[in-house]
């Protein structure tokens, strides 16, 4: 039973809404702060670039984000209101490095109808008070004390119901708003008002000014000495104060964003929908104002915001686009664009749709979705897990180990390659043509597998064979001086550094050597009660080229100990417990922080916390990484050291925020990886894999590796096909002539491995792309794409007229086999039973595929349908049964009766929910996704006693998710293996306008059960930021109710629970009374759902 949920963020939200800057963390210290809808970025300004300093979430969606300073205050203060009346002002805290709650509060009202235009929170210059408009007809006032505490709130009337824009002015003895509004006749005016505080009233402001531009929506205070205010309009520009009024015609442009350049506001940055950069100057004499210029600067992401750092550096945060940080520069480029991009920051948002699809055939799903906006629009593939950029690879077999080797000490790049199979061992080298090819260095032995190469001191080359330690000159590449194991032993297994040699032989035999110039010194020697199956002695303390500590991993008693460097002293002897040997040792440092990671030979990982003076092992944590042994080793990739897993299921280990952290690699069964730094492929690993060696490039590394493919337009649906390997996408592109926009509207056809486009069927004038699907219909072998499209005619309310379009792909082209008019736009169409079930408008409609009488050529013929949706927006299917989610009639469940050819309704919810998505989840329960950000599940009554209640569908979860959902989708975005638990867990994907790609987990009800006890422990231990509630904020809302969350479990609150201290997860293990280990395994499983 899919009832029990966990829902969880699988990519955050990168939707950039708010930005400002200001000194936050300190009085010298300048800060991008970015909101990303729930969650907000604190950046510090550095000359390196923007150093992020925190990113937490904020359990709401944020509608007003302001820096202020009130009276005395050394650093800005920040104020967040959010969507839900929640407003909290947040400081920071330089000791612990993250922010502390200095106010909160609710400003929510019994009565009052929420605004149209969105909420406007507003900060008086002079910090006299805060102004919000969050209902029609009031104007809410949160006065500051001297001491600029906050006072008791308290509402003004505002006459004017349509406001598009309220600021406050600057140089005003008493604080004053300018209100941008539109009257009952559609005209623009402004009009200023003074707030009195203490009778808590509005006094007429010093001026107004009536019948502004048609298209005037955002206002722009201008500080002191010019004062006054900017009204930016689609086709003017006005600059209005008490003596003055200047105005200038703009080209008809919509003004999404502004940002000021200077403290005296004499020059303003403007972003439009098209996404062009203006700078609008304010040409003045002194204090008095004589003109307006504007100049077009280049082209940039459809901004959302606009802060302008410093040294002509930009910050455009973008919904619809990338966001970016530009570089404005004095001479514009052969292009004639003022704008240099520095940095590009990924959004996925809105994510308008997507598919699962799992392009590589490796058993993952990745997900493309339609992205962005505008001519910002994309397709972005996402997978879960890194990638490897294949440069070069050579086909080989049998590759038993492989080591980088530099040709001289002081090289900053490694020359060589030695690759050791069993019998032999080759040396591949890079040419002049970068190529790899074979290579002799003559002291080396190379008719047998070698078991460790290293780098050494003074030019110098160290090779351990079974029999022998071989020194060689890197220069002349001659044999300096050669070891020879003991007569009737042989060398199992060693491990050596630029200085050190540690190797084991038969019988337990440890045997530790130090590099000379040209000498190898046998300094000590152990013996142990047993073999030794794995060492490694990792220089990871103050010295790079030496270590102080070796350790050795045994066979028999199944441990791991430590000794001390150079009297191989025992410090620490850990037991494994079980029975499976150590394969692979590793001592490394992340972040400063020392660690030992032990493999073992069924693909588990343990990993300890290393006191590098005591030796002493704590903290002991245990992953599975795969089902095959592991080989370890380091490898660097941007300046930071990383560890490679090399096993049936490649994985890097890496460390942020102090915690290691596991990312699967995009690549089958690695049996050696080793870094190759060559000149040619800067920063390589050469990884082993079936057959063949390859050299490639690393992703950036983190969980979720994203690639774009721009198009230049917008992207509304998308669908795969597997037999012609292609993608179908309705798009529409944007022309921009110069007297009017138009809107061109496409069906295109891409290839699943190149995403370029390599068919097109232009759609006809007014007409849209609605939805699409491949199908196959009974009796016909065929695959095709089916698309539903709708006339959207300017002077209609609704769609009077649509089409379904039947195309098949031969010779990579989209062919038209068939089409059929109907009434209405074509809102879904799903594949069902042989034929093509659609909703259009308000009605379900089933068509059968038939031939026509001559023979070859087929039709869409109506079989059947049912009337009885207001419109009938999302359809899924499953047997014979069908669920609709309805634009405003929440969800309905049909069924289709094959005897009699019909389809009738069987049972539905009778709240009033507005949907935006549904799902099947099993054949009793359905998941929805609805406008006010919740998501809820019904469930259907079929054991019901009477027909009423058979007919009703039962709300059994519900949550607030806090995002719009555009789409679910059953699927999974990491690798499903049998034998993990989660491999079990049925997974729904959905993708959201924020561009958040999120999971929803259908639980066993004991676990659920268990993880609700978690969460419930959670919420008493982390406090959400600003001082707002996490039960609050899951709760469930809308206009006429707001309910607790139920059947539905946050997975970012309970994942949240591995980024805690030791001792605050110490707290939480004592109140569930379970062990910090299990509850780190249950909650770590939960992670490697997304």
């Amino acid at each position: 039973m899919s009832v029990w949920n966990y829902a969880v963020t699988a990519h955050k939200p990168t939707n950039v809404t708010h930005s400002c800057v200001g000194y936050f963390t300190g009085s010298q210290e300048l800060n991008l702060i970015i909101a990303k809808c729930t969650r907000i970025e604190i950046h510090l300004l550095t000359p390196q670039g923007l150093q992020p300093l925190l990113d937490v979430p904020i359990y709401g969606r944020i509608a007003t984000l302001e820096l202020f300073r009130p009276r005395g205050e050394a650093q800005d203060l920040l104020f967040i209101a959010t969507e839900r009346y929640k407003f909290c002002v947040l400081q920071w805290d330089p000791e612990a490095s993250e922010v502390i709650t200095r106010a909160m509060g609710d400003v929510s009202d019994r009565i009052g109808r929420p605004t149209d235009n969105g909420q406007i929170g507003i900060i008086d210059p002079d910090c006299r008070l805060i102004g919000l408009h969050l209902y029609d007809g009031l104007f809410k006032v949160i006065p500051f004390d001297n001491k600029g505490q906050l006072k008791e709130a308290f509402n003004i009337r505002l006459e004017e119901l349509q406001v598009l824009d309220i600021k406050f002015l600057y140089g005003c003895s008493r604080p004053t708003i300018v209100v941008l509004y539109q009257d009952n006749k559609d005209a623009r005016h402004v009009k200023t008002y003074e707030v009195a505080l203490k009778e808590k009233d509005f006094i007429e402001g010093p001026w107004s000014q009536n019948n502004l531009d048609n298209g005037a929506d955002l206002l722009i205070p201008v500080p002191p000495p010019l004062c006054g205010v900017l009204i930016i309009g689609e086709e003017t520009i006005v600059y209005c104060s008490a003596s003055s009024f200047k105005a200038i015609p703009i080209k008809p442009s919509i003004t999404r964003a502004y940002g000021r350049v200077d403290a005296d506001g004499s020059r303003y940055l403007l972003g439009d929908y098209a996404g062009l950069l203006h700078l609008l100057v304010i040409i003045h004499e002194k204090d008095k104002v004589t003109g307006l210029k504007i100049e077009l600067l280049g082209e940039t992401s459809v901004s959302s915001t606009i802060s302008y750092l410093d040294n002509a550096v930009v910050y455009v945060g973008s919904s619809y686009g990338d966001s970016q940080l530009i570089k404005l520069n004095l001479h514009p480029d052969s292009k004639g664009s003022y704008v240099e991009v520095l940095e590009k920051y990924v959004n996925l948002g809105p994510i308008v749709d997507f598919c699962v699809v799992d392009l590589e055939r490796q058993g993952q799903g990745q997900v493309v979705t339609c992205s962005g906006a505008y001519k910002d629009g994309s397709l972005r593939i996402v997978r879960n897990g890194i990638g490897i950029n294949e440069q070069a690879s050579v086909e080989l077999q049998g590759i038993k180990g492989m080591w980088s080797l530099r040709a001289s000490s002081d090289d900053p790049f490694d020359t060589f390659l030695v690759v050791s199979f069993i019998s032999e061992t080759r040396i591949l080298a890079m040419n002049l043509e970068d190529e790899l090819e074979e290579t002799e260095i003559d002291g080396f032995c190379s008719d047998v597998q070698t078991l460790v190469c290293h780098d050494a001191v003074h030019n110098q080359l160290v090779q351990v064979t079974s029999s022998s330690v071989r020194l060689v000159s890197s220069i002349s590449r001659e044999l300096r001086h050669e070891w020879h194991a003991p007569s009737g032993y042989s060398i199992n297994v060693a491990t050596a550094n630029a200085t050190q040699i540690l190797l084991a032989t038969g019988g337990g035999h440890l045997v530790y050597f130090e590099i000379g110039d040209g000498l190898l010194i046998e300094t000590k020697h152990a013996q142990l009660e047993y073999d030794v199956s794995c060492l490694d002695l990792n220089p990871i303390g103050e010295d790079v080229n030496h270590s102080q500590l070796a350790v050795v991993g045994m066979w028999t008693d199944i441990t791991v100990r430590i000794f001390s460097l150079p009297d191989l002293n025992l410090l620490t002897k850990e037991n494994l417990g079980g029975e499976i040997i150590p394969r692979s040792v590793l001592l490394c440092s992340f972040e400063g922080v020392s660690y030992l990671l032990c493999a073992l030979g069924d693909g588990h990982l343990l990993n300890f916390l290393l006191n590098m003076s005591t030796g002493e092992l704590t903290d002991r944590k245990k992953v599975s990484l795969g089902t095959q042994p592991i080989t370890l080793r380091t490898f660097s990739s941007k300046n930071t050291t990383h560890v490679f897993a090399a096993s049936d299921r490649p994985t890097v280990i890496y460390s942020s925020n102090k915690k290691l952290l596991y990312s699967n690699v995009n690549l089958k069964e690695v049996s050696h990886m080793c870094p190759f730094n060559s000149a040619a492929f800067p920063d390589s690993l050469a990884i082993a894999r079936e057959g063949e060696l390859t050299i490639g490039t690393i992703d950036d590394i983190q969980k979720l590796h994203i690639r774009t493919i721009p198009l230049g337009e917008h992207a509304r649906r998308i669908c795969h096909q597997e037999h012609t390997r292609t993608f179908a996408i309705c798009s529409l592109k944007y022309n921009q002539s110069n007297s009017e926009e138009t809107e061109m509207h496409f069906i295109r056809l891409l290839d699943d491995q190149t995403f370029e486009f390599i068919s097109t069927y232009p759609l006809d004038q007014y007409e849209y792309g609605c939805s699409i699907i491949s199908c196959s219909f009974s009796d016909d072998p065929n695959v095709y794409y089916c698309i539903g499209t709708a006339y959207v005619m300017p002077e209609e309310n609704e769609p009077t007229k649509g089409r379904i379009l039947v195309f098949m792909v031969e010779d990579q082209k989209l062919q038209l086999v068939a089409e059929k008019e109907t009434k209405g736009a074509v809102y879904s169409l799903n594949s069902f039973n042989g034929k093509l079930l659609t909703a259009i408008n308000q009605k379900i409609q089933l068509f059968k595929w038939t031939t026509r009488d001559v023979g070859t050529t087929h039709e869409l013929i109506p079989e059947c349908g049912h009337h009885g949706h207001i419109l009938a927006l999302y359809v899924q299917t499953r047997g014979d049964f069908i669920v609709v989610g309805d634009l405003m009639k929440s969800i309905s469940l049909l069924m289709y009766k094959n005897e009699e050819g019909a389809i009738e309704e069987r049972a539905r919810d009778y709240n009033a929910n507005w949907m935006s998505a549904v799902e099947i989840l099993d054949d009793d329960v359905y998941l929805g996704a609805e406008n006010n950000f919740n998501l809820f599940t019904v469930r259907k009554n079929s054991e019901g006693a009477t027909d009423e209640e058979r007919s009703r569908l039962e709300v059994v979860g519900e949550y607030h998710l806090g995002e719009f959902v555009n789409r679910f989708r059953h699927g999974s975005l990491v690798m499903r293996l049998p034998d993990s638990d989660v491999g079990q867990i049925p997974t729904v994907i959905f993708g959201t306008v924020n561009g958040v790609i999120g999971v929803i987990a259908s639980l066993p009800h004991d676990q659920y059960i268990f993880l609700e006890k978690l969460q419930l422990n959670l919420r008493k231990v982390i406090k959400g930021v600003g001082g707002l509630s996490h039960e609050q904020w899951r709760s469930f809302y809308n206009e006429k109710k707001t309910a607790d969350a139920k059947s539905f479990l946050d997975g970012d609150l309970i994942e949240s629970f591995l980024d805690l201290s030791r001792a605050r997860m110490d707290e939480i293990s004592k109140a569930m009374s379970v062990s910090v280990e299990e509850l780190m395994k249950r909650v770590e499983e939960l992670t490697r759902l997304h």
